[in-house]
């Protein structure tokens, strides 16, 4: 594993930060927002940890993947009340309130689109250097 800085997997970032805030302003359904949304969100902070970390894309995929599903399941225990933080809108934004099974299986196929792209891509690039 090496720190660097990815300028493309910043800019995929950025990207996906957008799309996500156009979801949760613009989108209300039961499919987009709630499913489509925790999925890209996941492939989300894969690129922004691949921004700044560079290695394999299963394992930063994997490392991904147990964060957003410590934080699904901190919802589950109540985490931010545990913590305290049950009138902090931001902490009830960013940690979340309610547990979701299906979010686990969004995350877990968030975390599979990112490795399987970052994989497949990397390759290609790699076969281009001399």
């Amino acid at each position: 594993m090496m720190f660097r800085f990815s300028p493309p997997y910043a800019l995929l970032a950025l990207l996906l930060f957008l799309v996500e805030l156009a979801i949760a302003l613009f989108v209300k359904d039961n499919l987009i927002r709630p499913f489509v949304g925790d999925l890209l969100v996941v492939v989300l902070l894969y690129c922004l940890a691949a921004t700044f970390v560079q290695c394999r894309p299963w394992l930063l995929a994997l490392g991904v993947l147990a964060f957003a599903w410590l934080i699904e399941w901190g919802q589950y225990f109540q985490l931010v009340t545990l913590l305290g933080l049950q009138d902090n809108r931001l902490a009830r934004i960013v940690i979340g309130s309610t547990f979701d099974p299906l979010d686990l299986l969004a995350y877990s196929l968030g975390a599979l689109l990112a490795a399987v792209l970052a994989s497949r891509f990397g390759r290609v690039r790699d076969k281009k250097r001399p």
